[in-house]
């Protein structure tokens, strides 16, 4: 087990490009830290930087407090799992398992050791003398995830390692690896761009966008308190209702304004800072579930709108309402009686709402 550190870490290529710009974080021993983007943001290529198979162009990269930029990937100790899994299919899984412990020149009696723990761990007992074609894909990613471990790395590193299961098997599989982290401590670095992957599995998270660090939280954290509005719309599912708002105070009560309509807040504790911070707010959020429907015909408040599209999915019901030019996404629970076409309106739970200030910021 070993702590990982970058300290302004950037890559950069000959074209002027950069894969990731300035990257400063810090990985505690034994922590399963997960590194979450869209599509080109730079997580993999800051993994494959840590891993040793990409070259740093500025900054520093620590394993163990022991600056690694030059080392070889083996000098490192670190061990690295892929998507497409990367087992020789001509070797059993036992001999898969073996390879890489009889090129550290391991004895017979070690290697059969570490093989027994592996399979023991992660369930692989009964597949030892199967080819991969024989295995299903959740066994192939176990013995992949084994191949890994037996070396007994520094630091393990996962690089969208369940994109190519099934979505039953991605949800076997997820519990299977946070058990093995709980169980082994090992210190664990995967990135994914499902942030519902990333929700579940993390100890804390890591968001990147354009090759630069959004923020670094605990799942909770950035769920509740996202440091920006990119933050904000990608992580959740749905995400964050994020749209241009203006908040002004009318006798001490606080209104949002959204999509030429204006929608009155129960005042919450903080009402007189809130008051001091309107003339920044440009935009507002608010997650699905901080929306409920006003079922009061006699209330005047709230926003009106139609009801697009409806999902029926048994524990909750998902509406999806036009607001003027507006598209928000509304969690209720159970199975509820609203249908498409039908006019409603919506109050915000102040105490859930989120602002951010011009530049995307989050106010807080």
């Amino acid at each position: 087990m070993a702590s990982v550190r970058c300290e302004h870490v950037a890559k950069q290529y000959p074209n002027g490009h950069y894969g990731v710009r300035d990257i400063q974080l810090d990985v505690a021993d034994g922590e399963l830290l997960v590194l979450v983007g869209p599509s080109g943001c730079g997580k993999s290529t800051l993994l494959r930087m840590l891993a040793g198979l990409e070259t740093v162009t500025q900054g520093r990269i620590l394993i163990d407090d022991r600056v690694v930029n030059d080392l070889s990937p083996q000098e490192r100790n670190v061990a690295m799992v892929f998507q497409d899994y990367a087992l020789y299919p001509f070797m059993t899984v036992r001999r898969n398992l073996a390879f890489p412990l009889q090129m550290r020149r391991l004895s017979r009696d070690e290697i059969g050791k570490r093989i027994d723990w592996a399979a023991r761990v992660l369930d692989l007992g009964g597949v030892l003398e199967r080819l991969p074609r024989e295995l299903s894909g959740g066994q192939r990613q176990r013995v992949a995830m084994g191949r890994a471990l037996v070396r007994e790395p520094s630091v393990s590193l996962l690089d969208e390692p369940l994109s190519n299961l099934d979505a039953k098997l991605r949800v076997e599989v997820r519990a299977e690896i946070a058990l093995l982290q709980e169980q082994t401590h090992r210190t664990m670095l995967y990135v994914t761009h499902d942030q519902t992957e990333a929700m579940t599995l993390g100890h804390r998270i890591a968001v990147l966008d354009h090759g630069r660090l959004q923020q670094v939280a605990a799942p909770r954290e950035l769920y509740d308190r996202p440091a920006n509005l990119f933050v904000a719309g990608f992580m959740g599912n749905p995400p964050m209702n994020v749209f241009p708002a203006a908040l002004t105070i009318d006798a001490g009560t606080p209104q949002l304004r959204i999509a030429d309509q204006t929608v009155r807040l129960a005042s919450p504790p903080d009402a007189a800072q809130l008051a001091a911070l309107a003339s920044r707010v440009a935009h507002a959020g608010a997650r699905p579930e901080a929306f409920s429907l006003v079922t009061d015909d006699h209330r005047a408040d709230g926003l009106s709108g139609s009801v697009e599209h409806v999902e029926f999915l048994g524990h909750e019901t998902l509406l999806h309402v036009v607001v003027g030019e507006l598209r928000i996404v509304v969690r209720l629970p159970g199975m509820q009686s609203v249908r498409n076409g039908d006019a409603v309106r919506l109050t915000i739970d102040a105490t859930q709402l989120h602002l951010f200030d011009q530049s995307g910021a989050a106010i807080a």
